[in-house]
């Protein structure tokens, strides 16, 4: 099977360095696609029983995502990947990131067995999990 488009979830853990790291060396096996995407997950921050969150908040939280996508990027780019793109993406994490690779016709999802949200693993379940169990197309969890 070769992967064409590969989605790698990158939120700036080490874990999420490893994931872009076997993403890479797939992606120039294959000659393929990487999209680096982070979600902010919006119902959590609601959730937060922060009512209003202040707009202030919100685009810190942005802005840290869009940082970490550029940072995920520029590691497959050193890496020798060179078709990468990032995204942000909006919503429940494992969700968002399964819409988009159907989306964008990705072959393979890629992602860290742990994120930087420990707290909410704890409370409901691991985004990679959750990944797995709901993917049409093949997951490689990475360590």
């Amino acid at each position: 099977m070769a992967f064409k488009k590969i989605v790698v979830a990158y939120d700036g853990s080490d874990h999420a360095k490893n994931a872009v790291r076997i993403a890479s060396d797939l992606a120039k096996a294959f000659g393929s696609k990487v999209y680096v995407v982070e979600v902010v997950d919006t119902a959590a921050m609601l959730g937060m029983g922060l009512a209003p969150i202040p707009a202030e908040i919100i685009n810190q939280i942005y802005e840290k995502a869009r940082r970490d996508v550029n940072e995920g990027q520029e590691l497959a780019k050193s890496l020798g990947v060179t078709d990468v793109e990032g995204q942000v993406l909006e919503g429940d994490p494992a969700t968002s990131i399964i819409e988009f690779a159907s989306k964008n016709g990705a072959d393979l999802i890629v992602t860290g067995s742990r994120g930087l949200s420990t707290f909410k693993r704890v409370l409901l379940g691991s985004v990679s999990t959750k990944i797995v169990q709901e993917s049409r197309i093949p997951v490689l969890v990475v360590k």
